[in-house]
């Protein structure tokens, strides 16, 4: 493999803590509950997309980039972090948002423009066109845009989370502990896709879980044929001979509730239930719709008493600001 040889712009603190949570463990009488801290990266308030916009960024700069051009919801995490990057390293970014804009900024946006990005308003629909022509009027300006896709699922990106599986073995090799199941939010498939192959190259013997948070059927593996896609491009990128297949992508369905960004009653006990055991916050739309099926998930026997059950926490805590009333 030639990770340590690929383009890479430092952007997180890493590594990022691994913690125990005994008291939320007790009180669920299910199994030992570890937490791995990607909220903690670092950069504009932390999640799991710096990890990702460390490799985006390093091709970016090699390729000569000096804008950065994403998508996303009003409220995306990647946007954020982008935007951050973007601005740590220089260049100009432009984000194109799913809606209308508000009338008054708040959580993500309100840090999108502190950091000075440039956001354009559409609808999902008009995504492509968008793309489209902002590119040419990018390139028509002299500047030189470089793509990352939502969430920054792709070949490049996922190579943060393989290196992010590398630093966990070492963790948990170091606490003498071994951990049974691996479960995380899976949305547009980069976290997964990197966190698969990376227990195959780090060693990892537990079970892998992705919890759906945008998705409520399996679509005969559409998905998970996309996550191994992703993880493939990856190998190949690395130099890595390994290969993932859809069926060595495990995803649990079944928590989209009333749908993306919608917060419920899962999300809500869920952001009460960590917050007052463990005096750790999560956001309502990833960390918290995922950490409320993983309750669930323990309240129904699927993960039991005498297992350790890691939960990958992906960040996202500035949202919370911007479901004030919802979550009230």
């Amino acid at each position: 493999m030639r990770i340590e040889t690929l383009p890479r712009f430092s952007l997180a603190h890493l590594p990022t803590p691994l913690e125990e949570l005994p008291a939320l463990s007790r009180q669920l009488t299910g199994p030992e509950i570890l937490i791995k801290r990607d909220d903690q990266t670092g950069l504009a308030l932390g999640g799991n997309k710096t990890r990702k916009l460390e490799f985006l960024l390093g091709d970016a700069l090699q390729q000569g980039a000096d804008t950065l051009v994403t998508l996303g919801a009003a409220q995306s995490n990647h946007c954020r972090q982008t935007a951050a990057a973007a601005a740590k390293a220089g260049m100009r970014c432009e984000l194109i948002l799913n809606g209308k804009r508000p009338e008054i900024a708040n959580g993500n946006l309100l840090l999108n423009e502190i950091l000075g990005a440039e956001c354009h308003w559409i609808e999902r629909s008009q995504r492509a066109a968008k793309l489209s022509e902002l590119d040419s009027q990018l390139r028509a300006q002299g500047r030189k845009p470089y793509l990352i896709p939502v969430g920054g699922s792709n070949g490049v990106g996922a190579t943060g989370y393989v290196v992010a599986m590398q630093e966990l073995m070492v963790q948990l090799r170091a606490r003498q502990h071994p951990v049974d199941h691996l479960v995380f939010g899976t949305s547009s498939g980069g976290t997964q896709a990197g966190i698969v192959l990376g227990a195959r190259i780090a060693g990892y013997t537990g079970r892998l879980h992705g919890l759906s948070i945008d998705k409520n059927d399996p679509e005969h593996f559409a998905y998970e044929a996309e996550v191994a896609q992703i993880a493939n491009d990856c190998a190949t990128y690395i130099g890595s001979p390994l290969r993932v297949t859809p069926a060595e992508v495990s995803v649990i369905y079944g928590y989209k509730g009333e749908g993306y960004g919608v917060v419920g009653n899962l999300e809500r006990e869920a952001i009460r239930l960590l917050a007052r055991s463990e005096g750790i916050v999560l956001d309502p739309v990833y960390a918290g719709r995922a950490f409320g099926a993983l309750v669930d998930l323990i309240r129904k026997g699927v993960f039991i008493k005498g297992e350790t059950v890691l939960f990958w926490h992906t960040g996202g805590s500035p949202a919370l600001f911007a479901y004030a009333r919802e979550l009230a």
